[in-house]
């Protein structure tokens, strides 16, 4: 056999040819995909959506109480939304922002009021004022995950429009607080720290003479102050203000209300701001809502806020923390080029909430069972009539489970334990010619034996 040495380069491409054609014509081996949700995001399996879905019924049950109205919207807005009005670090640092097939610049929403203030602007001639409207829907920002965090969550969003202060405030914040009690959070474990922008903004304009970026600056600076230590917040304020920086730092140290006002000037602008902080306050103390108090160093991310603003802290010793806020924007609407309308609003993310419910041992010890009876022929033969008495319940309001499996029964009553369903029932020869069913309670060990019209009312008790 003769033997014919190739040169170098002719071989190197011979071996590669020849490898590309094993791999098109074999089985290649590919990577493992992995089962991990995108990072800052959560899978919902049944026993977790079990204890959310708890909580959205909380939200959903409490805000329906006082009379709002349910709402949904695409988690897809135009960029140019957010740009207008929003929080430049959410906008600039935290949007997950994309050009779509058609050359347009599309933002998934990391917040839900400029998104319903669009769909008021768009119904404005038609709706009726006041309109109290929730929704819990999901939102989506790139920032680190951390306790309290994540890249997507859901929120309670609950806003009135067309409604003055101070009363749309008492209003909203006693929904807010109700929440809470109905998750059985108690008072002594949660304050409601309220300031007025109206305040804020004259203090930053007038008294310190900041516009433009310098006033949101500063705005942003005083809303982080419980972020930094004193140093750094003092070195940064000397940064924006110069020998301005005393007189903020002494308005920020005021230990209440009464203190605070003192160290202001005389002001008809400052009056009226004050007069609606404190009708808030009294008219939440009327409703037996006193957990409240005066924060001065308040101020609320968003740029879009015109006067009273809120947080629910949670005081929790070793974690005290926000948990949630609002407040009031009168002049959204103008983005849209159409008249304005008051309204306030807030927003409480489920993530805290969950944190917060564990925290004080308030989540449901155990999910709810899947259905209230499981119900199984005892051999193929009997399987239709078993659907048929499975599809009556149901009809009646009774959730139904149907094992079609050939396992024992034994087996089955051990499937029906593991997943909490109370009731069990076999159906055989006896049944299907008796009509008559034997329904086992499983904590129990109990039998009933019921004709098939009475068993719906039997598990209804």
């Amino acid at each position: 056999m003769r033997t014919v040495e190739l040169p170098q380069n002719v071989a190197i491409c011979l071996v590669k040819r020849l490898s590309l054609t094993y791999n098109t014509h074999t089985m290649a081996v590919r990577p493992k995909l992995s089962t991990e949700p995108y990072k800052g995001v959560r899978d919902f399996y049944p026993e977790d959506y079990a204890v959310t879905a708890y909580i959205f019924g909380v939200m959903r049950d409490s805000a329906k109480r006082f009379g709002f109205e349910e709402y949904a919207a695409s988690p897809l807005e135009p960029a140019e939304l957010y740009r207008s009005k929003g929080s430049e670090e959410i906008v600039n640092e935290q949007t997950y922002t994309f050009t779509d097939r058609g050359e347009r610049e599309v933002t998934l929403r990391p917040e839900m009021t400029p998104t319903v203030a669009r769909m008021i602007a768009g119904r404005r001639k038609t709706l009726a004022f006041p309109a109290r409207w929730f929704s819990i829907q999901n939102f989506f920002r790139y920032e680190r995950p951390q306790k309290g965090r994540l890249r997507e969550h859901y929120q309670l969003n609950a806003d009135i429009f067309g409604l003055e202060a101070p009363e749309g405030e008492i209003e909203l914040i006693s929904l807010a607080y109700e929440v809470l009690r109905t998750f059985g959070i108690s008072d002594k474990d949660f304050e409601i720290r309220i300031n007025s922008r109206a305040v804020m903004d004259y203090i930053i304009g007038k008294l310190l003479g900041q516009s433009g970026d310098e006033a949101k600056q500063t705005a942003r600076l005083i809303d982080r102050k419980d972020k930094l230590s004193k140093d750094d917040f003092e070195a940064a304020m000397r940064d924006l203000l110069g020998e301005k920086d005393r007189l903020l730092l002494t308005l920020l140290s005021s230990q209440n209300l009464e203190e605070f006002l003192t160290k202001l000037p005389q002001d008809e602008q400052l009056d009226e701001a004050f007069a609606n902080v404190r009708s808030v306050i009294a008219g939440l103390e009327a409703l037996g809502i006193t957990n409240v108090r005066y924060d001065q160093c308040l101020m609320r991310g968003f740029d879009y806020y015109t006067g009273i603003i809120f947080e629910v802290y949670d005081k929790y010793p070793t974690n005290p923390r926000a948990l949630f806020g609002g407040g009031r924007y009168d002049n959204l609407l103008d983005l849209f080029g159409v008249e304005c309308v008051p309204t306030v609003g807030f927003g409480m993310g489920d993530v805290t909430i969950r944190d917060v419910l564990e925290t004080y041992k308030l989540l449901p010890e155990t999910p709810p069972a899947a259905a209230d009876l499981y119900l199984s022929a005892f051999s193929k033969e009997f399987g239709e009539y078993t659907n048929d008495i499975a599809q009556v319940l149901r009809r009646d309001g009774v959730r139904v489970l149907v094992d079609y499996s050939d396992a024992k029964v034994g087996t089955k009553v051990k499937h029906a334990d593991k997943a909490r369903i109370p009731f069990f029932a076999v159906i055989g020869e006896a049944e299907q010619s008796s009509g008559r069913i034997k329904v086992k309670e499983l904590v129990t060990g109990k039998e009933t034996e019921l004709a098939e019209e009475s068993i719906a009312a039997f598990l209804k008790k």
